[in-house]
This record gives structure tokens, C-alpha cells and sequence, in this order.
């Protein structure tokens, strides 16, 4: 069994040094998805699957048809991968809880 990083993560580790070393700033646009791809030599889909773990990391957040962009709050970001993973965690409940929220309210209507 190997080690090895998968190629969507060594994408997610390229962006995420780059906005520590203040190559990426706050509002920033990022490189598109087909010229990600092109310079990383993988799938687009790849790189959709990284641009995921960063938004989840709230380090990006895109707009549809615009692109993806570097959060404001990315530099002062605690980029420690165990506090990313909580944060991570932290938005998902939030929103399983949204989603819930508006089930039951359907239920009860």
C-alpha cells in the first residue's frame, strides 16, 4: 500500500500554498478550471473535486458562470488541516440543519 497524494489534493496543497505565501489574496479570482487542470495535467473533474475540499475549507467560494475566488477571510484562516477538517464538519451540520429546518417545516404545514 502506497502513500502517494492524490492528484486533486496536490491541487488543494498548491492553492492552499499559494494563498499562505500571499500569491492568492482575499478576493482574488482563481485560475480557471480548464487552465487548472491543464497546468496540474489532470481532468477537469479533478479539479472540481479539489475546488470542493477548498470551498468546504473556507479558503475559496465561487459563483457560478464567474469562476472561483479566494475568501477574504482566507489569509487569516487557520490553514492547520485539523482545524480545516472541523470547519469543514462545522459547515456541513449547518447545513443538514438548514435542510432539516425546512423539512420539518413542510411536515408540519
Amino acid at each position: 500500500m502506497t502513500n502517494e497524494v492524490q492528484p486533486y489534493q496536490r491541487i488543494v496543497r498548491d492553492v492552499r500554498e499559494k494563498i499562505v505565501s500571499g500569491q492568492f489574496t482575499g478576493g482574488e479570482k482563481l485560475p480557471s478550471t480548464r487552465d487548472l487542470a491543464t497546468e496540474h495535467r489532470v481532468s477537469p473533474g479533478t479539479v472540481q473535486r479539489a475546488l470542493a475540499e477548498l470551498r468546504s475549507a473556507g479558503l475559496i467560494y465561487s459563483h457560478q458562470g464567474s469562476g472561483s475566488y479566494v475568501s477574504d477571510s482566507a489569509s487569516k484562516t487557520d490553514l492547520d488541516p485539523t482545524a480545516q477538517a472541523i470547519k469543514a464538519l462545522e459547515t456541513q451540520v449547518e447545513r443538514l440543519a438548514a435542510r432539516l429546518d425546512r423539512i420539518e417545516s413542510r411536515l408540519d404545514d
